[in-house]
């Protein structure tokens, strides 16, 4: 079979992955790409402007295309339709014969017919090219205009924010979000955007525009009022792209778009359309999830599903549109006869909530939620499935008074056809299947299912379902660290701050049972370490402490140790490199130039460690923290110092950053990398901290990891002077170290943390928790009680006599054999070890 799909984007993609999952053979498919790239995220396309760049927006995994078998063809545009012949003609001449043709072919921008619409400088906000366009115009511009305060419209007002621009947005609605929020939660939302900066203009209708006197453009009003600005962006809406139908003489909707049945057929049974070109049941959608479920459906039946139906979508939504969160459900304008609305107003805090019922009380029939949505995902499930409501449903939104829990839905009311993901239609039943065949942490539910991975609104609740199914199945749902403590590492860390708790002893008696093991006493060491940031060799803790840690030093395979002195940045001077050769030289020890920008010597036998110390730190090193679970490296490129691009000193602030946190102990190790323009050279984008330097200040992204699961990390902060980027620094690692589990990395911290991002970003910048203040006192303890470890160790003798091989001899290990390879030493292997051509290198004594 001859199957040709007719656009590429996020629709026409899960398409693909859809025809690709029903494992039908004999198939061979043809894509028609107009657009020069494939599929990418259009629903986080103002994440452009923060740094993400168009590869990363990509929705195509590597290798999808070769494993499938499927064809992509870029920047090739179909130019026309023969139903009866069954092929496709491209722009270029080329005719493609189909046996199934799938339209995905989206929308367009709808842009008014105002005279001076086609102006220099105003464009649309649909693909990367535009943003791109948008971005060049921007660097020429002060003043920009968005027409259009629906949802595309307030996203792109952001972009145009993020750019630094003073930004507008004209809208002909007498309010923002007309079409999902009401008139009292669109004059809570305006007020909400005008504090952030943005100033809305609604009930404007733009007559033409001209030359402005001080800026490009002047947009001139029905009422004769006008508006200059250098630059003007289209987000007034879209509509359906179905000239290839129309010329094909298919049937199409009464409001546009290609009519379509239940199969996501067009009049023409061996012609689909999918997405927002489509129209079913004279209804056009504008949403991705709607779009994913007419791929799944087209896919299923062109496979052979002759049950596959698309039965109209849920129209409910939630965004966080330029911080503030904005959601409606279901009948939000209660336009049911004979219904009821039950509202809360706090113009203080800017909260609007409405709730629409029967009449009779019993069904939720929609909601608006602006400023806090955080009853969302109860209110949703409950339209949804006909939930009955509770006694006094008014408390599902109003705050609670009498210190009683407010009415809420456990999953158990859920039934398993509920959709808790509706962007990738997953099911309470699908999440549930999950759990029994293994998947019980969110990365895991998410890689199995992807619930949750696409906006993650849905997380929580996703959460709660499989948390409540490993109950129901027997599973342990606890996150005990072991069997001597029944505690979370998190709770633990709670328990010893506030008990002011400094001894495993006293730990273990007060909160634990038994004598400890090799998993909860490095934890508590780890926690010691944060909370107090004592000697880890005293007495009382270094029992506590795993291998490394015991000896400062990363074990190796053949039982020698490497030594890696801190150099702040990378930055080093010729003296101090001098003296980590002359050591690497008197000692025979290999030596390499890391990725973190530092010399790593290798081959040192235990009882030369505090030597080789010594004489690092009378060259005024320090301990550079490889063997801990703490601060590693703060990678920089030379920044404006030196490089013609740079636009900041990342070299220094990458020394300030490393010498202030690098004392602190957390729960993995942390790296750093800062950047003295968006070429990245220091790749921060790929680091726990990542720091970029800006023509405004420095943009701060965290939670990023390069190395076995490589995850980008998420941008934070934006235009921050140094002292607000050190202080958002502070609270990100305070927070980290509080909350994440034994052994877990900010990027599966961040991956497993209910509310994600805007969490954080709630907590650490809002300060919704009140704990701010509390961080960066915190890590104000942890810099202030700073020492270097092995300057403590080599001036203390009870702390030097266990650096030795033997406990009863002073002699060197004579297992520990070397080989020359490249001018440098390396471990023998088995075979070198006896008498084989290799030249074995005799270890060095102390000198």
């Amino acid at each position: 079979m001859k199957i040709v799909l007719i656009g590429h984007g996020m629709v026409g993609h899960k398409f693909l992955e859809s025809l690709a999952e029903t494992g039908m053979t004999g198939v061979e498919v043809t894509v028609l790409c107009e657009e020069p790239r494939p599929a990418y995220d259009r629903v986080h396309l103002s994440a452009f402007f923060s740094g993400t760049s168009a590869d990363e927006l990509s929705l195509v995994e590597p290798g999808f295309f070769e494993r499938t078998g499927f064809t992509l063809r870029l920047a090739a545009r179909a130019a026309s339709v023969d139903r009866r012949t069954r092929t496709v003609t491209t722009a270029e001449g080329e005719v493609l014969p189909y046996d199934k043709l799938v339209l995905a072919t989206g929308s367009n921008p709808f842009v008014p017919q105002v005279p001076g619409r086609d102006r220099e400088h105003c464009f649309v906000y649909r693909t990367i090219e535009d943003l791109e366009a948008m971005q060049a115009s921007g660097a020429k511009s002060k003043t920009g205009v968005v027409v259009g305060g629906g949802l595309l419209g307030l996203e792109c007002a952001k972009a145009l924010r993020d750019m630094g621009l003073e930004t507008h947005v004209v809208e002909f609605a007498p309010r923002l979000m007309a079409v999902q929020v009401d008139e009292g939660g669109g004059r809570v939302l305006r007020a909400k955007i005008e504090e952030l900066g943005v100033q809305v203009h609604t009930g404007r209708n733009t007559q033409e525009i001209t030359d402005g006197a001080r800026a490009r453009h002047r947009m001139v009003f029905a009422d004769g009022t006008w508006l200059e600005t250098d630059m003007i962006v289209f987000s007034a809406g879209i509509r359906p792209r179905d000239d290839l139908a129309r010329q094909s003489l298919l049937a199409v909707g009464p409001r546009g778009g290609v009519a379509i049945d239940s199969a996501c057929r067009t009049s023409d049974h061996d012609v689909y359309a999918i997405g927002e070109c489509a129209s079913w049941n004279e209804q056009t959608f504008g949403l991705v999830a709607p779009g994913y479920d007419m791929a799944r459906v087209a896919a299923r039946h062109i496979a052979g599903d002759a049950d596959a139906a698309f039965v109209g979508a849920d129209m409910s939504t939630k965004l966080k549109l330029m911080g503030v969160d904005v959601a409606s459900i279901g009948d939000a304008h209660a336009k049911t006869p004979h219904s009821r609305t039950c509202q809360y107003v706090d113009e203080r805090r800017q909260v609007y909530k409405k709730i629409v019922i029967s009449e009779d009380g019993k069904q939720l029939l929609g909601a608006v939620l602006i400023g806090d949505a955080t009853e969302y995902g109860t209110l949703l499930q409950m339209a949804l499935n006909g939930i009955a409501l509770p006694e006094d449903p008014e408390f599902l939104i109003f705050p609670s008074s009498d210190g009683k829990a407010k009415p809420g839905l456990g999953v158990d009311a859920l039934p398993d056809t509920a959709q808790i993901c509706s962007c990738n239609n997953v099911t309470k039943g699908g999440i549930c299947e999950a759990v029994g065949n293994g998947a019980c942490t969110i990365a895991e539910m998410k890689a199995c299912t992807k619930a949750g991975a696409t906006c993650g609104g849905c997380v929580p609740l996703v959460t709660q379902v499989m948390k409540a199914e490993m109950a129901r199945r027997g599973m342990a749902v606890n996150n005990h660290i072991c069997e001597h403590f029944a505690y979370s590492r998190q709770e633990i860390y709670h328990l010893v701050r506030v008990g002011n708790i400094k001894s495993f002893g006293d730990l273990l008696a007060q909160h634990g049972k038994g004598m400890g093991c090799d998993i909860c006493k490095p934890v508590a060491a780890s926690v010691f370490a944060s909370c107090w940031n004592e000697f880890v060799l005293k007495k009382e803790l270094a029992g506590l402490q795993d291998s490394n840690d015991y000896y400062l030093g990363n074990i190796q395979k053949d039982g020698t140790y490497s030594v890696v002195p801190r150099m702040p940045g990378g930055e080093v001077t010729p003296d101090g490199l001098i003296a980590v050769g002359q050591v690497a030289k008197k000692y025979g020890l290999y030596t390499k130039v890391t990725g973190g920008a530092r010399v790593d010597m290798f081959g040192a036998r235990l009882e030369q460690l505090p030597l080789i110390w010594e004489e690092l730190i009378t060259a005024g090193f320090e301990s550079g923290h490889a063997y801990g679970k703490s601060l590693r490296t703060v990678k920089s490129c030379v920044g404006s110092t030196w490089c013609r691009y740079g636009v900041g000193d990342s070299v220094g602030l990458a020394v300030e950053l490393e010498n202030r946190y690098k004392g602190l102990r957390a729960p993995h190790k942390i790296k750093f990398g800062v950047s003295g323009c968006t070429r990245e050279c220091a790749e921060a984008q790929g680091k726990d901290i990542g720091i970029i330097a800006t023509d405004k200040g420095w943009n701060l992204y965290i939670c990023g990891n390069g190395g076995m699961k490589p995850r980008h990390a998420e941008l934070f902060a934006s235009d921050l002077s140094k002292e607000e980027l050190v202080r958002m620094i502070d609270r990100v690692l305070m927070f980290y170290v509080r909350t994440a589990d034994r052994l877990q990395r900010t990027s599966t911290w961040r991956e497993n943390l209910e509310g994600g991002l805007d969490y954080l970003k709630d907590v650490l910048q809002k300060d919704s928790l009140g704990l701010c203040a509390e961080l960066e006192t915190q890590m104000q303890h942890v810099v202030s009680t700073y020492q270097c470890e092995w300057k403590t160790a080599v001036t203390d003798p009870e702390t030097r006599k266990r650096f030795r091989s033997f406990v009863n001899s002073d002699k060197a290990d004579e297992n520990v054999l070397f080989v020359e390879e490249r001018g440098q030493i390396r471990p023998a292997r088995a075979e070198e070890r006896g008498t084989g051509p290799a030249k074995v290198i005799p270890i060095r004594q102390a000198a």
